[in-house]
C-alpha cells in the first residue's frame, strides 16, 4: 500500500546509519476503497461493530497520513429474515425498524470520531439499483439459474449449510439440535425453488486469487485455503417472496427476494459508485471483516465480483472477537459492555486507544475495566501526557519556544544515548507503516509508546532543569536536550492521528503546529540534529493544554463485575 526505503543520513556530531526513512509512492489514478462490513441491524451497536470500524478508520487515517487517498465506507444491513422478525416482534414497520438502528450506529461511529465517507443502507434506492444491476449481469452471463434447495439454513447467520457445515447438540433444556459448526446458531432443514449462484465454476479462480495472499493474519488464510479443498456447492441466492418480503425483489421475477448476502456484499459495489464510471470506478479495495463472516467474503464476494467480470478485493483484514472477563459477552451475564458508556468513562479517545492498542487481530482479545484503566493510565496518562507536561512546563522553558539545537554542546557521556534515542526515532515512521501494513495497529502503538519512554529516559538522565543552573556550555545542552524532547512529542502526537486525533490535536496545537504541517507529506522531523535548517527552531508553543489525558480512577461495581464473571466460569466447570 505504502512506500519505503532505506537511506542514510548524517549530521555533523552523529552518524546514523542504515536508518529506514518512508518516502510517498507515486499518486494512484483512483482513490483506494477501505470498507467496514455493513452491520445488522437486528440489535443495537456493541464493541465488536465499534472494533471494526475503529480497525478500518485507523487504516484510513494512516494512508492520508502518508500521503494515500482512501475512502471509507460503512453503512447498515437492513434486509433478512431476522431483521423481519425483530420489527414485527415490536409491532414496527421494517423500514421504521431499521431507520432507528441505522441512526444508532451512525451515533455511536459519530461519538468515536470515525472518518467514513460513505455511509450505505441497503435500503436505499442507490443501493437497489447497483444490486439489481449485478444480478442481471450475473444473470445474462448464466451463472444464476433456477433450481432446488435442499439443505439447512441458519437464521441467525443467514446462512446456507451443508450436512459437514452443521452438527447435533444438546440445548438448555435438553433438547437435540442441530446447529451450525461456526457459529453454534441452530439450524433448520428447507426445501424450496431458489435461483442459484454456480459458485462451483469459480473455485479454480479463487485458488488463484488465493496465491496472491489477500488474506490476513496468515491463519485466516489458510482457513480459506482449507475451505478450498473440497468442490464448492452452487449456492442458494434466493427466498421465495412469500417466506422473506423485507427485501430486495428479484428483477426478473418478483415472486423472489434476493439472498440477503448477496444483497449486503454488494454494498461495497454501492460505496463505489459502481456501475458509474464517472463517479469511482470498482478498483483497489480492502474489506475490514470480523472472523465470524469470513466464508462470506473470502468465498461468495470474490465470486460474485469475477462473475461480474470484476476484480476480487485486494485484501480482506480478518480480526478476532472480544470477551469480557474471559467469557462471551451476553445479556443474561449482564457483561455485555456498551460503547456509548465507555466513551463516557474512558474518553472517545480512551477507547480508541484502548480496543487499537489492545486488541490482537489474530486471537480473541479480552476486554475488563481494570485493564483498560491501567492501560490508559500508563500510557495516555503519564508517559505521553507526562512527557508533554515536562517539555512545555514554564519553570523549564519560560520562553514558551521551541529552543535551538547545539551540537557543540553534547557531553561525551550522553553521546550514545542520543545517538540511539535519534536513530529510533527518524526509524519510527517506517516502523510504524510496517505494522499498520501487516494489519498490526497494536503493534504500531506499541512502538510507538516504547519511544515515547525512551524519550522520557533521555530527558529524566539529562535533567535539563538542573542544565540550566550551569555555565553556557550546559546551558546550550538543556536547550538541545528540550529541542530533541520536543521535536520528539511532534513526531509522536503526528503518528498518533489515526489512533488518538483528539488527543494528537492537543498536542499538536500545544506545539504550535499547524493543520498544514501535520502529514507526513513533506514533514521532517529533528532537522536541526541532522544539521539542516528546522523551521521550528524559535518557534512559539501553543497555549496551554492542561493535563492531556487524567488519570482514571477505580469505580464502584468493578469488583463485583468481576465476581459476577468468576461464578459463571466456575458455574461451566461443575
Amino acid at each position: 500500500m505504502w512506500l519505503q526505503r532505506s537511506v542514510r543520513q548524517y549530521s555533523r556530531t552523529i552518524r546514523l546509519s542504515s536508518v529506514a526513512i518512508w518516502q510517498p509512492e507515486a499518486p494512484q489514478s483512483q482513490p483506494h476503497l477501505i470498507t467496514t462490513p455493513i452491520f445488522y441491524v437486528n440489535a443495537a451497536p456493541h464493541l465488536g461493530h465499534v472494533y471494526s470500524v475503529l480497525q478500518a478508520d485507523a487504516q484510513h487515517r494512516y494512508a492520508a497520513l502518508y500521503g494515500e487517498k482512501t475512502r471509507l465506507s460503512t453503512g447498515t444491513d437492513e434486509h433478512g429474515m431476522k431483521v423481519q422478525q425483530a420489527a414485527e416482534s415490536l409491532g414496527k414497520d421494517p423500514y421504521t425498524f431499521c431507520t432507528s438502528v441505522s441512526h444508532q450506529f451512525r451515533a455511536v461511529f459519530d461519538a468515536l470520531d470515525i472518518s467514513y465517507t460513505d455511509f450505505v443502507r441497503t435500503s436505499e434506492s442507490r443501493h437497489a439499483q447497483t444490486v439489481n444491476h449485478v444480478w442481471l449481469q450475473l444473470e445474462e452471463k448464466g451463472y444464476i439459474y433456477k433450481g432446488t434447495y435442499h439443505g439447512w439454513y441458519c437464521t441467525s447467520d443467514e446462512a446456507f449449510l451443508s450436512d459437514g457445515q452443521t452438527a447435533m447438540k444438546t440445548d438448555d433444556k435438553g433438547n437435540q439440535i442441530r446447529v451450525s459448526l461456526e457459529s453454534g446458531h441452530q439450524v433448520h432443514w428447507m426445501s424450496e425453488e431458489n435461483y442459484m449462484f454456480r459458485l462451483s465454476t469459480f473455485r479454480p479462480l479463487l485458488l488463484r486469487w488465493l496465491q496472491t495472499e489477500p488474506v490476513r493474519p496468515a491463519n485466516f488464510q489458510r482457513i480459506v485455503s482449507q475451505w478450498l479443498e473440497d468442490e464448492l456447492p452452487d449456492l442458494s441466492v434466493s427466498r421465495q417472496r412469500s417466506r422473506l418480503t423485507w427485501g430486495i425483489p428479484v428483477p426478473s421475477d418478483p415472486s423472489h427476494t434476493i439472498y440477503v448476502w448477496f444483497d449486503a456484499l454488494v454494498n461495497y459495489l454501492t460505496a463505489a459508485g459502481y456501475p458509474n464510471p464517472h463517479l469511482a470506478p470498482w478498483g483497489p479495495s480492502t474489506h475490514i471483516l470480523g472472523k465470524d463472516i469470513l466464508r462470506f467474503h473470502a468465498i461468495y464476494w470474490p465470486a460474485f465480483l469475477l462473475a461480474a467480470g470484476l476484480t476480487p478485493p485486494r485484501t480482506l483484514l480478518v480480526h478476532s472477537h472480544w470477551t469480557c472477563g474471559g467469557v462471551k459477552m451476553s445479556k443474561s451475564l449482564q457483561n455485555v459492555v456498551d460503547p456509548i458508556e465507555c466513551v463516557k468513562s474512558y474518553t472517545k479517545d480512551g477507547l480508541r486507544y484502548f480496543l487499537l492498542r489492545s486488541g490482537a487481530p489474530d486471537h480473541d482479545c479480552d476486554f475488563n475495566h481494570y485493564t483498560v484503566r491501567t492501560l490508559l493510565n500508563s500510557e495516555l496518562a503519564d508517559a505521553l501526557g507526562g512527557l508533554l507536561n515536562r517539555c512545555t512546563a514554564y519553570t523549564i522553558n519560560p520562553m514558551q519556544r521551541f529552543p535551538y539545537y547545539n551540537p557543540d554542546s553534547i557531553p561525551s557521556s550522553a553521546h550514545d544515548q542520543l545517538q540511539d534515542l535519534l536513530r529510533s526515532l527518524l526509524e519510527l515512521p517506517a516502523e510504524v507503516y510496517q505494522w499498520v501494513e501487516k494489519f498490526q495497529v497494536n503493534k504500531a502503538l506499541e512502538a510507538i509508546d516504547a519511544k515515547v519512554r525512551q524519550a522520557n529516559a533521555f530527558f529524566q538522565s539529562q535533567a535539563p532543569w538542573k542544565l540550566y543552573k550551569g555555565n553556557n556550555k550546559e546551558v546550550a545542552w538543556a536547550e538541545s536536550v528540550l529541542y530533541i524532547t520536543l521535536e520528539a512529542m511532534r513526531l509522536y502526537a503526528t503518528l498518533l492521528q489515526p489512533a488518538v486525533p483528539g488527543l494528537a490535536n492537543v498536542i499538536l496545537n500545544r506545539l504550535g503546529v499547524s493543520p498544514a504541517h501535520r502529514t507526513l507529506k513533506e514533514n521532517h522531523f529533528l532537522n536541526a540534529a541532522l544539521g539542516r535548517h528546522c523551521f521550528y527552531q524559535g518557534q512559539s508553543l501553543g497555549p496551554d493544554c492542561g493535563l492531556l489525558f487524567p488519570r482514571l480512577e477505580k469505580k464502584d461495581g468493578e469488583e463485583q463485575f468481576a465476581v459476577r464473571k468468576k461464578d459463571y466460569r466456575e458455574t461451566q466447570l461443575v
